[in-house]
């Protein structure tokens, strides 16, 4: 199950580069359960499906890249870095015209073939840094 766990999850790179919307309902379940302490509110698959299109929309040039992957029984770890330039507003700021890169690393649980949970630790303080949201210390 390991390599049909890993090639599922390379597929969220064709998800957020592309913006490809289909493949989000081929790779969660209908039931998916979303953990981003950062986002509360994006907690099933329809808030995340529109988080995702919100990203995208404010960061057109939004590029994510798998870096590692470690799957054992129905659970798969990855860790990851994004990019993207801050062209649109989104969540409330206003567009910076700046790039910002960040990592992060995310837990799925899978069942029946498809995401079934995710939790998201990601550096969002570098990333709000970066656009200049946040001053640098």
């Amino acid at each position: 199950m390991s390599e049909e766990m890993k090639a599922l999850t390379l597929r969220a790179e064709e998800l957020w580069n592309k913006g490809n919307m289909s493949i989000a309902d081929e790779m969660y379940a209908p039931s998916f359960v979303n953990h981003d302490p950062f986002l509360p509110e994006v907690n099933d698959l329809e808030s995340f499906k529109k988080y995702i299109t919100q990203v995208l929309e404010g960061m057109p040039d939004f590029q994510v890249k798998i870096k590692d992957m470690i799957a054992e029984n129905d659970k798969l770890a990855c860790r990851w870095v994004a990019s993207g330039t801050h062209k649109k507003d989104f969540f409330g700021i206003l567009a910076s015209g700046k790039k910002a890169t960040w990592t992060g690393m995310t837990i799925y649980r899978f069942d029946s073939g498809k995401i079934v949970e995710a939790w998201w630790n990601k550096d969002t303080f570098a990333m709000l840094q970066q656009l200049g949201i946040i001053p640098k210390g």
